[in-house]
């Protein structure tokens, strides 16, 4: 196989990228600020002032959206107009990349100055504080996840993400193609887009420019939508297990049993792998089909490699 790829850790976001990406799901629009809009985001997490509308700003998070919500904006207009210039002045040198006011209200008059002094993006959206900040922190989450490619086919099958790998000719797509006559869906083709999500999840995609196209050897590309319906494609799926295609060799040695357990490694995560030697007559699409319903058993808590193990054990206790 090939060298492994290297991930691409992402550490920061421009606000205008931010802005332009979600403006509907999160219902954002620009009020203020525009000569901003190239500042970095460096943070995944989304910041309530509060305490620093007060003057105290040692604890500051500078690097994530400030979010104003009904008790910041409440606050800030008991203040004179004087008293709101000088406080924000104090936020917006600590260097603060934008605010985000939420519930659609209107910003005060020292906090559009301050914006269009400081080149600070000002943002209304019309989401209360509390959605805005379990949707935009999902999204930021998104944003910052380390990701990497990995070369395969990307599957559904019956609800488990399965990564196809295997050196080019081994017949990935050929066994995909039969995978989705059978009503599996396809999540993505020769390059695959892996996000560490939580930290602990596998998240694959493709990219936007080939999703719903296959490459077939002999056949060319071939869109999977168009033949077999849009239910045959699918945008995104977490990675459950691991098949490689190997080239069968005399003497090289099969698993017969099941019962030892092999993990592939995707961005530190391990996940279940299950080599296939490919020879003459083997149906890849059945095997692979099995596997991951296998799989889903397990998950589930049945393994039936254990199972019989613990069976044969038993018989041979009791004669």
């Amino acid at each position: 196989m090939s060298q492994k790829p290297q991930p691409k850790v992402v550490d920061s976001v421009v606000v205008e990228e931010f802005l332009n990406s979600y403006s509907q799901s999160l219902k954002m629009v620009l009020v203020a600020g525009k000569g901003g809009l190239k500042k970095l985001v460096r943070d995944k997490n989304i910041n309530r002032p509060s305490i620093a509308l007060t003057g105290y700003l040692k604890y500051l998070g500078y690097k994530r959206i400030q979010l104003f919500g009904a008790g910041e904006m409440g606050y800030l207009r008991e203040l004179t107009e004087e008293k709101q210039y000088e406080v924000l002045v104090g936020m917006a040198r600590k260097h603060i990349v934008c605010v985000v006011i939420s519930r659609n209200m209107l910003p005060t008059n020292a906090l559009l100055k301050v914006a269009d002094e400081f080149d600070i993006p000002l943002i209304r959206t019309q989401l209360n504080s509390r959605d805005f900040i379990a949707k935009g922190t999902l999204l930021l989450e998104n944003v910052f996840a380390t990701q990497l490619t990995e070369y395969g086919t990307m599957m559904d099958i019956r609800g488990m993400g399965t990564l196809l790998r295997g050196e080019s000719g081994m017949g990935k797509s050929e066994c995909a193609l039969a995978l989705i006559e059978r009503g599996h869906s396809l999540v993505a083709d020769d390059v695959v887009y892996v996000k560490l999500i939580n930290e602990r999840e596998l998240m694959a995609t493709s990219s936007e420019l080939n999703r719903g196209y296959m490459e077939c050897r002999g056949l060319g590309i071939i869109n999977i939508g168009e033949l077999f319906g849009i239910r045959s494609v699918r945008l995104e799926k977490h990675i459950d297990l691991v098949v490689t295609f190997n080239e069968f060799s005399k003497g090289m040695e099969e698993d017969r049993t099941g019962l030892e357990e092999n993990n592939y490694e995707i961005l530190e995560i391990n996940v279940p792998h299950i080599e296939l030697p490919v020879r003459p007559g083997r149906d890849l699409a059945r095997l692979v089909e099995v596997a991951a319903m296998t799989q889903a058993l397990k998950l589930l808590g049945h393994d039936p490699a254990k199972d019989f193990n613990d069976r044969l054990i038993q018989y041979m206790a009791e004669h």
